[in-house]
Formats: structure tokens, C-alpha cells, sequence
């Protein structure tokens, strides 16, 4: 398809629905039929273009135009609750559920890391000598690490916890900008630091300890920076290779997939991070906390398969540029 001319060819149609959709409240009934008829016309024009993988800047305008001349046409704007339902079982399990491969190997690579790690620091007392001296060590592995999760109120804490661990989410997230290749590198660097901790603490032997306290929150927490990380890379990964489309096209719903997990995961890492707050300091069993931990990760998991299968299997595209803008009237 010729853009320029197609533009040139419609553009008067194009501005002259805008021109009618800005004056829809005070529309004559020929206006009015000539509204709908410059809808249907436009939609067209938005189908040809989107199938031509014309300027992704020309199929933004006319999904905008279309968009508009829909609520005129059709009914109201749907109501706030709508949208927060629909985001909630729609947008972000979509999202997620649609990276999964990325947020599997961002895990299993933080897994691998970790537990290299560990058994580096565990095994190597000379590594060990650059952590720290051996009093270092044994506060560390015998107050300190068990200290750090109820030397602060509760509320402050869980507070601190949330905003530290949403840095580290909106880092991936941000990063995405740079075809997210930062990303690997904030990933490694916190599986280390887990599996330093993890070796001092097991060659100690106080590994219980560890466990005990990090798998009550750090499932979910953890998960919620797997997920993060995979939007992001999945969003850089789309420069390299966009597929049959064109690259600015993948580019605006992939990063309007990455605000949607952004947003979702504020609530998830609250979530978790009341739990470290709460209950990983708490005098509960080991095997008690262990379990909320499980229960909140697998109600997570639960939730975005369900959901965002769900939405996979009716056509959903999670973008908020195609959510129902109108309430249907009869």
C-alpha cells in the first residue's frame, strides 16, 4: 500500500468524522446517519491498513478515530469498574500468562546462580575471608540474618520491604528500554547475594534457618521479579525480532503489556511484602509459614493460569488499546 496516497485519498473523510465525533451532542439527524456511515467507512480503512503493515503512526490514528466514533455511535464509556475488572482478569494475567516462557528461564537461571553460589561460598573458606572476618560471619549467620525481619515495626517494615522490592520490579521494567540487557545482570546480581547468604548460613548449619525465613515471602516476592524481568527482555527481545509485524506495532503492545504488569505487580509485591512483615518474623512453626508462603504462590500461579488461559483461548490480546470503550446499548 502507497501510504501518502491512501492518506491523501481519505483524509478528508478521516477529518471530517473527527470534526462530527467532537460535535456528537449537538449532531442533526443527518449528521448523525452521516456519522455512522463515516464510522463504518473509517473502520474499513483502519482494517486495510493494519493488514497492509502500513505506518504504525497512521493505524494509531484511525484505531483512536475508530475508538471514539465507536462510543459515539454505540453507547457510553464503560464505567471504572469495568475496567478494573477486566484489568484484573484479563490484562495482567494475559500479560503474564503470555511470558511465561521468559519468567520460566529467568527462575531457572536464578535457581542455577543461587545454588552455584552457595555451594561456592560454602565449600571455599577463602571466599568466605572476603566476605568478612570470622566474626562477621557468625553474627551474620547467627543474629543478624534472623534480626533483620523483626528489628523494625511491622508496618514499617512490610513498607520498606514494598518499596525496595518494587525498585527492583520498575528496574527490569525500566530497563526494558535498553532491549533489556541490563537485565540479566540485575537478576545475577541478586541471585548471588541470595546465595551468599545461603552458603554462609548452610555451611553453618543453620540452612533451617534460612529456608524458614526466606520461603515464606521470598516465593512470591521472587516470582513477582521472574515476572518483571520477563516483560522487560521480552519487550527488548521484540527490536531484535518482531515477527511478521511491524516492529513499531509489536513495540506499542509489548510496552503497553509491560505498564499493565507494572501496575499488577504493585499489589502482588504488597502482598508479599506484608508477608515478610507479618508473618516470616512471627513466632508460628517454621512448617506453618512455610506453608502461607506456598499457599500465596500457588494462589498466584492458580490466578494467572486460570485467568490468563482463559483470556488466551477467547482472542483477548491483554491490550488496553483494545478493551471495550462502550457500554452496548439496544
Amino acid at each position: 500500500m502507497d501510504t501518502d496516497a491512501f492518506v491523501l485519498a481519505h483524509g478528508a473523510t478521516w477529518d471530517r468524522l473527527e470534526h462530527l465525533v467532537k460535535r456528537r451532542r449537538s449532531l442533526t439527524g443527518a449528521e448523525v446517519d452521516e456519522l455512522v456511515d463515516l464510522y463504518q467507512r473509517v473502520s474499513t480503512h483502519l482494517s486495510m491498513v493494519r493488514s497492509s503493515a502500513a505506518d504504525p503512526v497512521l493505524v494509531g490514528r484511525l484505531s483512536g478515530l475508530v475508538a471514539r466514533s465507536r462510543a459515539a455511535v454505540t453507547g457510553a464509556h464503560a464505567p471504572l469498574s469495568s475496567e478494573f475488572i477486566r484489568f484484573w482478569t484479563v490484562s495482567f494475567p494475559l500479560v503474564a500468562y503470555q511470558a511465561w516462557r521468559w519468567w520460566l528461564a529467568s527462575a531457572a537461571a536464578f535457581l542455577v546462580v543461587a545454588v552455584v553460589v552457595g555451594a561456592w561460598v560454602a565449600g571455599s573458606p577463602e571466599v568466605q575471608s572476603t566476605i568478612g572476618t570470622p566474626s562477621d560471619v557468625a553474627r551474620l549467620v547467627n543474629e543478624d540474618f534472623a534480626a533483620y525481619y523483626s528489628e523494625n515495626p511491622a508496618a514499617s517494615f512490610a513498607f520498606r520491604v514494598w518499596v525496595n522490592n518494587s525498585w527492583v520490579a520498575a528496574q527490569c521494567i525500566g530497563f526494558a528500554v535498553l532491549l533489556g540487557l541490563p537485565i540479566p545482570y540485575l537478576l545475577f546480581q541478586n541471585a548471588a547475594n541470595v546465595g551468599v547468604s545461603g552458603g554462609l548460613m548452610f555451611d553453618a548449619g543453620r540452612g533451617d534457618v534460612f529456608l524458614g525465613l526466606l520461603t515464606p515471602h521470598g516465593l512470591l516476592e521472587l516470582t513477582a521479579v521472574f515476572l518483571a524481568a520477563a516483560v522487560g527482555m521480552r519487550l527488548g527481545w521484540s527490536v531484535i525480532a518482531p515477527g511478521d509485524r511491524p516492529r513499531g506495532q509489536v513495540l506499542a503492545e509489548r510496552g503497553r503489556a509491560v505498564v499493565s504488569v507494572a501496575v499488577g505487580l504493585v499489589v502482588v509485591l504488597l502482598v508479599s511484602g506484608l508477608i515478610e512483615a507479618l508473618v516470616t518474623p512471627s513466632p508460628l512453626p517454621t512448617f506453618v509459614r512455610i506453608a502461607i508462603g506456598v499457599a500465596a504462590e500457588a494462589a498466584f500461579l492458580a490466578y494467572v493460569v486460570h485467568f490468563g488461559r482463559r483470556a488466551a483461548r477467547a482472542g483477548e490480546t491483554g491490550d488496553v488499546r483494545d478493551a471495550p470503550d462502550v457500554v452496548p446499548t439496544s
